[in-house]
């Protein structure tokens, strides 16, 4: 019997072959922004594990756009057939391909984390920018309130950069809009503190949002599948909350998005008390809420790492996807054996053929063996 981990699940014109994602993770290891042979073999590892979408890791739009100099980017020539030839090695390797969007905004410009996240030289980061209207002065690394100018310009960045995706032969497009950066903090009132037509109510906050999702979905075929990640709760009681997430998601649908990625947190709050918990699977419930909120289809996300814990979700219909990160790391095989476990009947069967045949007889003379 299929386990609904491994049914496929169809959006738009992409079909996946099972319902495990690679979610999105930085690395930071990206020499002028682009992906090279250590992206080829992070990425393409996972693919041969067996997970059906395999997402990049956030890829900025602009330079300026970059949480460290060495985050991935989208807005040259260059990096396009960088991407293309990623791509191409995901596919390879049997998995689908999604991209992940994003401006840092007030988080540009940073060192990487096992440097201390502190300011980066202006000459390697860029500046920063965001909603805030916070004193710039001569400090780079201090937010800028965005100008109308500088919306305009940001959202052609998203437009060339979508295009550029799609020429790169990525299957799936999503734009960030969770953890703190540029959308995301427009969205929270804990950040946006305009006092324009872009801040103050929510539906101000949700203006700029909104208008880049909707120029991306334009530039996207209409035959592939767009996400948008999203924080469904800056923290317990305070900021953006569920209900603002489900307007949100909302209009989202109507826009022609296709799917929620369900995060949360990535703004700074008053007290660590209004942290959202972590534990296992403490985002499902965020999924689950906006899936019947929303009627789009949702991915849910952190602290899942065991099998049965993601079929349960699915089968619970929680969710339509479950994205495995950090676990992924320890085990990029993650996917494959979760298939032997949840469809011992067919051991190996979902396993690339080069690695299932020898497994499989290897398993057989194991059975032989024993006394």
């Amino acid at each position: 019997m299929t386990a609904r981990l491994f049914s496929p699940l169809m959006l738009r014109g992409l079909t996946l072959k099972n319902r495990v994602v690679v979610s999105p993770m930085q690395t930071y290891s990206a020499p002028d922004a682009m992906p090279g042979h250590w992206h080829r073999a992070h990425l393409g590892r996972f693919a041969l594990g067996g997970a059906g979408l395999v997402m990049a890791e956030a890829t900025a739009v602009t330079p300026d756009g970059r949480s460290t100099a060495m985050d991935l980017g989208l807005w040259s020539d260059a990096q396009e057939t960088a991407m293309a030839d990623l791509a191409n090695t995901v596919h390879a390797c049997g998995a689908s391909f999604g991209l992940q969007l994003q401006h840092a905004g007030r988080k540009a410009a940073t060192t990487p984390p096992w440097d201390g996240f502190g300011p980066a030289k202006i000459a390697d980061g860029g500046t920063v920018s965001g909603p805030s209207a916070l004193p710039s002065g001569p400090d780079a690394h201090m937010p800028q309130e965005m100008a109308a100018t500088d919306m305009d310009r940001l959202v052609l960045a998203y437009e060339s950069a979508t295009r550029r995706a799609d020429r790169a032969g990525v299957d799936m497009i999503e734009v960030h809009m969770a953890h703190g950066y540029l959308l995301h903090s427009f969205l929270s009132p804990l950040s946006n503190l305009r006092v324009d037509n872009f801040g103050g109510s929510r539906d101000n906050r949700l203006r700029f949002p909104l208008r880049v999702a909707k120029a991306v979905r334009a530039a996207w075929p209409d035959t592939k599948p767009m996400a948008c990640r999203i924080s469904s709760v800056d923290g317990i009681g305070v900021g953006w909350s569920l209900e603002d997430s489900t307007v949100l998601a909302k209009a989202l649908a109507d826009i022609g998005v296709d799917l929620l990625d369900c995060s949360s947190g990535g703004m700074e709050l008053p007290r660590r008390d209004m942290l959202v918990p972590r534990g296992p699977g403490f985002q499902v419930r965020f999924a689950s809420e906006l899936r019947k909120s929303s009627g789009l289809a949702t991915m849910a996300v952190g602290g899942i790492t065991d099998a049965r814990q993601a079929e349960g979700i699915l089968v619970q219909d929680h969710a339509d996807l479950i994205a495995i990160g950090r676990e992924m790391l320890v085990n990029p095989n993650w996917a494959l054996e979760a298939a032997n476990e949840l469809e011992p009947d067919t051991l190996f069967a979902r396993w690339p053929k080069p690695f299932g045949w020898w497994l499989k007889r290897r398993s057989r003379a194991e059975v032989r063996r024993e006394p």
